[in-house]
């Protein structure tokens, strides 16, 4: 359906999600780009912990290659800054990777402004990975800076599914004036938002890949643009 960018995370599973992909999509399509991230380790549900020892992300990258079936990664992220490591050393072992040719390019998730001033005076930053949806958008900041730096605003959770996409909800009539869902209309915004939004909807379902995809092809008029802005 033309979708070529795919974003994942070695704690997904953990690793089960890198695997996933590796199965329904190796050999991999000359125009996908596969995004991975590591330094947030798993300790149960809902129990997670930065990890950005220079050894670990080392081995983290070595593991990612293997279960996506990959000799190099498009995109890296650091799932989270470790407080106790210092960045320069987290970063520092990225860049080594990246070249030594196991990684292409480098991002970071969930992370300030300052922090991504920060995180360029070490290394290259191409992408940004923060929550950010028509609901929550505390990282506002954060994409103007990503907007004026030509770097790539990734929003995780942009349906916001519990606020945005119930029945009833702030999108419904707009969404029924463009006949489509509120989920659709969540992504369609955040097209409309800025040229560096790359949304990353997750599913479960075939038909609810379809219906993600299906919100590029909505073009929002200015008014409905805004009348969203202003409904949540």
């Amino acid at each position: 359906m033309g979708v070529t960018f795919i974003d994942t995370a070695d704690s997904y599973g953990p690793f089960t999600a890198e695997q996933f992909v590796r199965e329904a999509l190796h050999p991999y399509a000359d125009d996908l780009v596969i995004a991975t991230k590591g330094g947030l380790t798993r300790q149960g549900p809902g129990a997670w912990l930065p990890m950005g020892r220079p050894e670990y992300l080392r081995q983290q990258v070595e593991l990612s290659l293997h279960h996506l079936g990959l000799e190099r990664i498009d995109l890296y992220q650091l799932h989270r800054i470790d407080p106790q490591v210092p960045l320069a050393d987290q970063l520092g072992a990225l860049a080594e990777l990246r070249d030594a040719g196991k990684i292409r390019h480098i991002g970071l998730s969930e992370v300030s402004v300052a922090e991504l001033e920060e995180a360029r005076a070490i290394a290259e930053i191409v992408s940004v990975q923060n929550m950010y949806n028509l609901a929550e958008r505390r990282s506002e900041d954060v994409l103007t800076y990503a907007e004026a730096n030509g770097i790539g605003f990734i929003p995780w959770f942009p349906i916001a599914t519990g606020q945005l996409a119930r029945p009833g909800g702030p999108l419904d009539a707009v969404a029924k004036e463009y006949e489509v869902t509120p989920s659709q209309l969540a992504l369609a915004w955040l097209l409309r938002r800025s040229p560096v939004l790359l949304p990353i909807p997750g599913t479960s379902s075939v038909a609810h890949v379809e219906e993600n995809i299906g919100a590029a092809r909505i073009r929002l008029s200015d008014s409905a643009y805004q009348s969203l802005v202003n409904a949540v």
